[in-house]
């Protein structure tokens, strides 16, 4: 399994040698990254591949249609095949990993000789929720799977819903790739990033770059939209460059309005400036849990 930090960046920027996850727990958004990663293969010549599970092949044909990619000629060529999870990851009555990793192996070399310029392909891992024989074994697989991509012309984006994965499980797959694509950012003014994530396995916030008097509007907007998720709510702060008092003070205003039983976790945000939070007092929020970003060496 993969221990360092993943990187994340946008379904545009997937590229030869990447084995990516999507994490989602939105419909939209992920047909959104799907259906623009799949008529990116396709305009560049690359041979691409579907497996789908809890959506009907159908259906992944109809969201390229309504992209404006029309799916029939790159079918009838053999450039594109769209299939399901019975006739591809199970193919065999059960989940053999390696014979899985086999497969794509031989589908990279055969698309590279029939003459496409890469190999990519995107998969739903629901399957692997049912009873399935051999699914213990997918932690495995898709560790092993990283060589199939890295250093080739081919790529993966491997999908896992979030509404159906316990955070433990997400976070051990996720651990497994390289690298995840990064959702649509709730708000990019070239200064602020504030972009919904996944950290352990949980819905996160991640902050990028710096609030300030300009900014602490659209982080009290994104606080509200986090609103919405489930349990409670976690900002990574690992990427923020600065934040002054007000940037701060919103951070405690919306803690202190949670309803009862919910806790906002701000993460990872610099040892100095817990101490500001612990001289002004906000640290005397009850629903505000504050982790300082360990040290490095």
């Amino acid at each position: 399994m993969l221990t360092h930090e993943r990187t994340e960046r946008p379904v545009r920027d997937a590229d030869h040698g990447d084995h990516l996850c999507l994490a989602f727990t939105d419909d939209d958004e992920r047909r959104r990254v799907v259906t623009a990663y799949l008529s990116a293969g396709l305009e560049r010549g690359e041979r691409v591949m579907y497996f789908a599970d809890r959506s009907a092949p159908g259906d992944v044909l109809g969201w390229l249609s309504a992209s404006g990619t029309d799916p029939g000629p790159a079918l009838k060529r053999g450039q594109l095949v769209v299939t399901t999870a019975g006739e591809s990851y199970l193919a065999a009555g059960s989940f053999d990993a390696d014979g899985m990793v086999t497969t794509l192996q031989h589908e990279v070399r055969d698309s590279l000789a029939a003459g496409y310029t890469g190999f990519r392909v995107s998969g739903e891992m629901s399957w692997a929720l049912r009873a399935v024989p051999g699914a213990d074994r997918l932690g495995t697989y898709e560790t092993k799977v990283n060589t199939v991509f890295a250093g080739q012309k081919a790529s993966a984006i491997c999908q896992y819903d979030a509404r159906l994965f316990t955070a433990e499980q997400l976070d051990a797959f996720g651990r497994c790739h390289p690298g995840a694509v990064e959702a649509q950012p709730l708000h990019d003014d070239g200064a602020l990033r504030l972009v919904p994530s996944f950290h352990e396995g949980r819905r996160t916030l991640r902050v990028v770059g710096s609030v300030d008097h300009r900014t602490t509007q659209a982080l009290a907007a994104a606080l509200r939209t986090a609103l919405a998720w489930p349990g409670d709510i976690r900002v990574d702060m690992t990427d923020l460059e600065f934040i002054d008092l007000a940037g701060v003070r919103v951070l405690a205003r919306f803690a202190g309005r949670l309803e009862p039983g919910r806790r906002l976790h701000v993460m990872e945000l610099a040892p100095l400036l817990c101490q500001v939070i612990s001289m002004v007092g906000f640290d005397g929020t009850e629903a505000l849990v504050v982790t300082a970003r360990k040290a490095t060496t």
